[in-house]
């Protein structure tokens, strides 16, 4: 069939339900806040399917910090006995510093997963979808994120019967901070997985370079009160250093500290520039 200017005019045959032609217009039309919001819970709902089918990488996870307080929670015993500080005490002090710490290494990772996708050619599927470039890259940040508030306060509540105390409400807070913090790092990884692509070895190299640098200098498994100076300088300059206060006030329930608005303010910092960065470097592949 012709039309009167002689160009053929075609007939899709596609059927679809009227489900399906719903939603892809709602996708397409969908602007503003509402997108990017629907937009999140699209890839953190894709994300966390496939973590929740391999149980085992979320038990093997939670074996690291349970190290960690194992055999650290002792030594810092030991370390503040002089000063009077009971095993609660102590405990008081550290299991907020565990916590951010399996975030911190959680949502660090969020490149390397991109790695993964980059060789496979599934993330140029992606790039291909109407989904916001910012909706991909919190959505997967929060996705590192959300098994990590599991076992956050499972190793919280483990530590309960040695005297380790916390206000659920504050502690909830405290997680809600940890993940704006969380998502401007997950962005940052992102990037540089980005910037790494087809070498592996530079995203594990530079990924490591700043990681544990930023763990030391931020006073979250060691005091740095008995550093010496320069250290205690370069943590001042180190956001991760905000945070760590910040979590250890709000677990303790002093939410009116001042380290929890300097620790929402580096949370909010940190959140900004990784977005930033992030959305430029994947707009750029584009």
């Amino acid at each position: 069939m012709s039309t009167a200017g002689g160009a053929p005019m075609t007939t899709d045959t596609t059927t679809a339900t009227p489900g399906t032609v719903h939603e892809e217009a709602r996708i397409v039309t969908r602007t503003g806040p509402g997108k990017f919001v629907a937009d999140t819970r699209a890839v953190f709902h894709r994300e966390i399917l496939l973590t929740l089918r391999d149980p085992f990488t979320l038990v093997f996870s939670l074996l690291q910090p349970l190290v960690f307080l194992g055999l650290f929670a002792p030594l810092l015993t030991g370390t503040f006995g002089g000063t009077g500080m009971s095993t609660a005490d102590t405990l008081q002090w550290f299991v907020p510093g565990v916590i951010v710490m399996i975030s911190l290494f959680g949502t660090s990772m969020t490149g390397s997963n991109l790695l993964y996708e980059l060789m496979t050619g599934s993330y140029e599927r992606v790039l291909a979808t109407p989904l916001s470039r910012s909706a991909i890259l919190v959505g997967r940040a929060l996705k590192e994120f959300a098994p990590l508030v599991v076992q956050g306060l499972l190793i919280a509540v483990l530590c309960l019967p040695f005297g380790f105390t916390f206000n659920p409400l504050y502690a909830l807070a405290g997680l809600v901070l940890l993940g704006v913090f969380g998502v401007g790092i997950g962005a940052l990884s992102y990037a540089l997985g980005l910037a790494a692509k087809n070498r592996e070895w530079l995203f594990w190299g530079v990924q490591q370079a700043l990681l544990f640098p930023l763990l030391i200098l931020s006073g979250m498994m060691l005091p740095l009160e008995a550093g010496p100076g320069w250290m205690q300088v370069a943590a001042k300059f180190n956001p991760l250093t905000y945070i760590v206060d910040a979590e250890r006030a709000l677990f303790a329930g002093d939410i009116g500290d001042p380290v929890v608005l300097w620790g929402v303010l580096a949370a909010a910092i940190t959140c900004a520039v990784g977005l930033v960065v992030g959305i430029r470097a994947t707009r750029r592949l584009t």
